[in-house]
């Protein structure tokens, strides 16, 4: 009787251990380290903003998962995003050169300041897919470039 009871003692912990490994999986958060580079000069600032969906990507700013802007003080500029979950994530930025807070556009819709993607897509006429900009997060620590561009 006491093999038995023995034995599933050690299964019970055995499967403990299992299940929570798994939740932790599950719940752990990262960092991700957003590097801009292609900035031609340090006027104004860069606007980075984190979409978990294409809904809304990569301009509805009432979508944006979270989003950071910083002034231009070096180039490559690293912006850090942390306590995300592992995920996939897509990543539009802007170098807003007036400081209004959104990518300008002229008469014709194209884009005026400086703009980039996370996975670079190449960008003709008109702004990439989600699936063309998305990524996996699923470290600790995470770091994507985003190669700045002028239409």
């Amino acid at each position: 009787m006491s093999k038995k009871w023995a034995f599933s003692l050690i299964l019970l912990t055995t499967l403990g251990n299992l299940t929570w490994s798994g939740s932790a999986r599950a719940n752990f958060n990262g960092k991700l380290t957003v590097e801009i580079d292609g900035l031609k000069n340090k006027q104004g600032q860069v606007c980075v903003s984190i979409f978990t969906s294409s809904q809304g990507f990569p301009g509805d700013r009432k979508r944006v998962f979270d989003r950071q802007c910083t002034q231009i003080n070096e180039t490559p500029l690293k912006l850090t995003f942390n306590n995300l979950k592992a995920g996939t994530y897509a990543v539009a930025a802007i170098q807003d050169l007036n400081g209004d807070g959104t990518l300008n556009r002229n008469d014709l819709g194209m884009p005026v300041e400086p703009f980039g993607f996370s996975r670079n897509p190449e960008v003709r006429t008109s702004a990439p897919k989600f699936g063309d900009a998305a990524f996996i997060l699923a470290g600790s620590n995470t770091t994507i470039q985003v190669q700045m561009k002028k239409l």
